[in-house]
């Protein structure tokens, strides 16, 4: 049996394993089998039983954080997202969520230092993307606030809120916001079928599809979805063929192994739809109705790389999603509504020469600490 240091924090709607950088080896290929045991992956049940890991996708990540050489940020952060089932870790976008948690983590283990009181702005560079994130938040008594007011849905209570702005968020792959120059198009993804979506390669990649286009209301809850065997059938192959024609993949088989691109099902918010809680979201009260698919599951929530790179397609014309905006939308925050309630992000797109830029991405989230200690794992084989 062996043991690593180890945080485990909430940030946003998932949680994760944090650790320092310099408490694991300095060969990063040997990260994924200590990711692996210690979130007790893979495994056939689907419950990740053996290890940290909760079963689905939003708790089934790691993030490293250390200090940073690189000019004008303080740290890097690297995401990894571990399958369930199977072998797979993936370092291939980066996490919104727990980018909250990445700032609490760097004062909490004396990566960067922070005043008595008062604000802090910690800048990130996250490696997945080669983006960075400025988070800001405040400080009492020398450590990261928890208590306020802040409710995020999805997160039982309040806390303290974490302002997220993201850098130029789009272009991490291809260099350019439409990777393929075109807003909308129409994706063959099998023996004569093919469906219009919208691939914005933004925080993450992303496909955007229209719920009607799948038959769907558009306020189905994820487990309506996940017993859905058509509609899982039928998503998997389109984001196969997304990864494909935004060049993640060179084949089918190329396709399955990444968990890019997040796939977006979006309709016109005009219709009351249900939470996971009981509540309603009522027509008036957001912008989008969103459902949001990766990992091989559709989201209790919506993840932020995935909320920010559907506000700001929604920005530009003749997306997916603009189609689908109501038109009484603000001009810079954008409220969306997924099956834990309503996510709000400000996004600021513009055009020029190159084509549509997203010049930066804010969100508000909250975070936690819930344990500090050691993470004890078995080495597969031994």
């Amino acid at each position: 049996m062996k043991s690593v240091r180890a945080s485990y924090m909430r940030g946003g709607t998932s949680k994760a394993l944090v650790f320092h950088r310099d408490d694991l080896p300095d060969d990063q290929d040997r990260w994924a089998p200590i990711f692996r045991a210690a979130m007790g992956s893979p495994d056939p049940f689907g419950r990740q039983l053996d290890g940290m890991g909760g079963g689905v996708s939003s708790l089934s990540k790691v993030c490293v954080v250390g200090p940073s050489h690189h000019a004008d940020v303080d740290v890097d952060y690297t995401f990894a997202q571990l399958s369930i089932k199977s072998d797979l870790v993936d370092y291939s976008g980066n996490c919104g969520n727990m980018s909250a948690a990445v700032g609490p983590f760097a004062v909490y283990r004396g990566i960067v230092a922070a005043p008595r009181e008062g604000e802090v702005t910690v800048r990130i560079l996250n490696t997945n993307t080669g983006k960075v994130i400025h988070s800001h938040f405040q400080i009492r008594a020398g450590l990261p606030r928890v208590s306020g007011n802040y409710v995020v849905d999805g997160v039982t209570g309040g806390g303290a809120p974490i302002r997220l702005e993201f850098q130029e968020p789009y272009g991490t792959r291809s260099g350019r916001l439409l990777p393929t120059g075109l807003a909308c198009e129409l994706l063959e993804y099998g023996a004569g079928k093919s469906m219009p979506v919208s691939l914005i390669d933004g925080p993450n990649p992303l496909a955007l599809i229209a719920a009607d286009a799948l038959e769907l209301s558009g306020v189905e809850l994820p487990a309506e979805l996940a017993e859905n065997q058509n509609f899982v059938e039928q998503i998997e192959a389109i984001g196969c063929a997304a990864a494909m024609r935004m060049g993640l993949a060179q084949s089918i088989e190329g396709a399955r192994m990444t968990v890019m691109p997040q796939i977006a099902i979006v309709s016109p918010m005009n219709k009351e739809a249900a939470t996971i809680s009981g509540e309603r979201v009522r027509p008036q009260d957001a912008d989008l109705l969103v459902r949001l698919y990766s990992s091989g599951q559709p989201h209790q929530a919506v993840p932020i790389t995935g909320s920010m790179g559907i506000a700001i397609s929604a920005r530009v014309p003749g997306t997916v999603s603009q189609q689908a905006l109501s038109p009484d939308a603000a001009d810079h925050t954008i409220r969306l509504a997924h099956p834990s309630g309503v996510s709000r992000v400000s996004a600021r797109v513009t055009k020029g020469n190159d084509g549509y830029q997203a010049k930066h991405a804010s969100v508000t989230r909250t975070a936690r600490l819930l344990f500090n200690g050691e993470v004890f794992f078995q080495e597969k084989g031994k």
